[in-house]
Parts: C-alpha cells; structure tokens; sequence
C-alpha cells in the first residue's frame, strides 16, 4: 500500500524557513520521480516543484524559483522542500505526490499546514 506522510510544516514569520518532508512506503521511491504540491482554501492544489528519480532535474513554479529547493534521499525514501525567505501568500497545505499516472498512487496524504505570518 502506498502511503506517503508529509511532516515539518508550521507558523513562520514572513522570511524565514522551514523544510518539509515527506516519508514514502509501499512503493520503489527510487523509481518515480516526485512532486510537492501546496493548496490554500477554495483553490486547487497547485504545483511547486519536481525532482527526478536520480535528483538530476529539478523544476520550480515560478512564484517558490530561487527560494525553495526540492531533494530527495533514496536511500531513506524521502522527499524534502527547503523553503527561505517564505511570503504570507506561501501559505498553504503541502503535499507530496508520486509523479505517475497510475491509479495506484492516486490517493492523497494528509498534508502539512505551512502559514506564514507575522
């Protein structure tokens, strides 16, 4: 059973940090690449960043480019987003999806609430 559970959200001041993780099972990690998606209320979750299976490429929205960084431990079957200079329009619940189309990672996590405000 696939199960991904996302951790390391909080209240942060607008510019500072916080890193996210995202602990994976039931699944080859190390075969799929990886996406962290973010949704504030009444809006689609949209999408921050991808990471490759062997973390060669990256791809970041335009609104996290240069502040977010998204990596990746196969060894550990876990997926991070380090998040600087973080904005009150940041503010969201993040989550961690498998990059496929295959039903079998349909399903979501739980999410971890980020608010940024002072």
């Amino acid at each position: 059973q696939v199960r991904l559970v996302e951790s390391g959200g909080g209240l942060v001041q607008p510019g500072g940090s916080l890193e996210l993780s995202c602990a994976t099972s039931g699944f080859l990690f190390r075969l799929y690449g990886m996406k962290w998606y973010r949704q504030t209320p009444g809006q689609e979750r949209t999408l921050v960043a991808i990471i490759s299976r062997d973390s060669n490429s990256t791809t970041y929205a335009d609104s996290v480019k240069g502040r977010f960084t998204i990596s990746r431990d196969n060894a550990k079957n876990m997926l991070y987003l380090q998040m600087h200079r973080l904005k009150p329009e940041d503010t969201a619940v993040y989550y961690c999806r498998v990059n496929s189309s295959s039903s079998a990672f349909a399903s979501w996590g739980q999410g971890t609430q980020v608010t940024v405000s002072s």
